[in-house]
């Protein structure tokens, strides 16, 4: 199951509010340009945490520094209305290129979730080469990107670029756990989207996880394989 938005270009023109050009989230982007780099994609992703589901990476590239919609901020700090708003205003912006990528669980569980969420960054990226040339990355450094990189600490809330691939990153997967819900209605995955809450784990522990949980993590872990089970198996 995946809701794949891949290598897309909006040519839309439209009208709204736009981000003004002396804002601070374009702080990076104008040092860059003033470089003589003017094509640098942000990357964030959603997904790190939970013990269901994909990692999904965002991309982000806006050509036109003039068209990024207003409102774009780390997307944990908006609502779920507002990140879906955010969402089609990215997508149907002027100049705007935007690749998103998912890792499976099963991937996750045959590597490790910091290779799989590089993986899933490095594959985003690949998708809008060209016209991206450099890259903005939200967090700690990432190996493995197939540009120049930069990464920033908390980059979704410095970075118009970051904070839009990080909008479209949590609003893809969010997305990808509402159809999970339906499929799977008994994990209620539409409430917590899969991430490690109260009442994941009950439901994890009253039904046994189901194909998308990741057998790797807690609690999903320790309930395939009880302690007392991998005691007894010692003697």
């Amino acid at each position: 199951m995946s809701l794949p938005e891949n290598n897309k270009v909006s040519d839309l023109t439209g009208s709204g509010d736009f981000l003004a050009a002396e804002s601070p989230l374009l702080s990076y982007e104008s040092s860059l340009a003033e470089q003589g780099i003017f094509y640098a994609a942000g990357i964030d992703e959603a997904g790190r945490g939970c013990c269901a589901g994909p990692v999904v990476a965002a991309a982000v590239l806006f050509t036109r520094k003039d068209c990024i919609p207003a409102g774009i901020f780390d997307s944990k700090q908006l609502s779920e209305k507002k990140r879906m708003e955010l969402r089609q205003k990215i997508m149907n912006t002027p100049g705007v290129y935007y690749c998103v990528a998912e890792i499976s669980p099963e991937e996750i569980d045959a590597s490790d979730i910091l290779r799989a969420t590089w993986k899933a960054m490095a594959k985003a990226l690949s998708g809008i080469i060209p016209p991206a040339e450099y890259a903005l990355v939200d967090g700690n450094p990432v190996k493995g990107l197939p540009l120049t990189s930069q990464n920033i600490v908390k980059g979704d809330a410095k970075s118009a670029s970051i904070a839009a691939a990080s909008i479209l990153a949590k609003t893809h997967r969010d997305l990808y756990m509402m159809e999970a819900a339906k499929k799977w209605q008994e994990y209620q995955f539409d409430v917590h989207k899969g991430y490690c809450t109260k009442l994941h784990t009950e439901l994890i522990e009253k039904y046994g996880p189901c194909p998308i949980h990741r057998k790797t993590f807690e609690p999903v872990k320790s309930i395939l394989n009880p302690p007392d089970m991998i005691q007894g198996e010692l003697f």
